[in-house]
């Protein structure tokens, strides 16, 4: 049992009727709430985000702080804590295991290198690879992260959130030109998005570093807001290769949501 629990504590961590545990479950919860606000919130906040009681929240986070998982600042707000940053790094091992296989298909029909992304805060990580096999390829290092209004996977992130969201994660980066083709207006951007949300997918021409193209779609139904992209040099992917591109993209983005979606039905 948690530590830290009545005997109201020891009700909750029963079994709920799907079979998992009730207390697990809104720890988990809580945790997936803050992460959604930033990684740092109050326990009002939790409240309204998650629609438990306030003596629940204050229990379970009374847990987790003794866990090591989430941490008290001296503003008496709660924030996610180091502890979580060993459990994210495995799992970011492992997901790239899981979804090259995936990314390789497309390297294998199209010719070049296949990238997974997820949205971060307001930045964009690119979480798992399969490289061209070109000798003049796009390459970009797992881990990296770059922001979202000049990438092909970042635009396709950002079409999933609600406009005002969108824009608000535009204006805190400032939305910086590295190229001469950047987008760095916010009206330009929100029409982009627009465009990305009519057709499907996204692009950046040049957007991030010049010469290099990308085509990216949306992972719908997955966890987190994730999007797979290919990319290399402008002179191979030309019209005809995007338009072929595009369908094969979004037959894997299909394929990626149902393998890493998670409903508990096979738990």
């Amino acid at each position: 049992m948690l530590a830290g629990m009545g005997s109201e504590g020891a009700t909750e961590g029963r079994a709920t009727a799907a079979g998992g545990v009730q207390s697990i479950e809104r720890a988990f919860d809580i945790l997936e709430r803050m992460a959604d606000a930033g990684g740092e919130v109050t326990l009002t906040e939790l409240v309204r985000r998650t629609g438990l009681p306030m003596p629940t929240i204050h229990r379970v986070m009374r847990t987790l702080v003794d866990r090591g998982y989430v941490r008290q600042a001296p503003s008496r707000r709660y924030a996610l804590a180091p502890r979580l940053i060993r459990l994210g790094e495995g799992a970011s091992r492992l997901l790239n295991v899981w979804v090259r296989p995936r990314l390789e298909q497309l390297v294998d029909a199209l010719g070049e290198t296949a990238n997974m992304a997820v949205l971060d805060g307001d930045q964009v990580v690119y979480v798992a690879q399969a490289p061209s096999r070109h000798s003049m390829r796009s390459f970009t290092e797992v881990g990296r992260r770059v922001l979202p209004h000049c990438t092909g996977v970042g635009k396709a992130l950002l079409a999933q959130l609600d406009p005002a969201e969108a824009r608000a994660i535009a204006l805190r980066t400032g939305m910086p030109a590295l190229t001469p083709r950047t987008i760095t207006d916010p009206d330009r951007l929100q029409r982009e998005l627009a465009r990305v949300r009519r057709r499907g997918y996204a692009t950046d021409s040049g957007e991030q570093e010049i010469g290099v193209q990308c085509i990216a779609v949306p992972v719908l139904g997955a966890p987190a807001h994730t999007a797979i992209s290919i990319s290399g040099p402008e002179a191979r992917l030309t019209q005809p290769v995007v338009d072929r591109a595009v369908p094969l993209l979004q037959d894997i983005a299909r394929r990626l949501s149902a393998e890493l979606s998670y409903d508990g039905a096979t738990a």
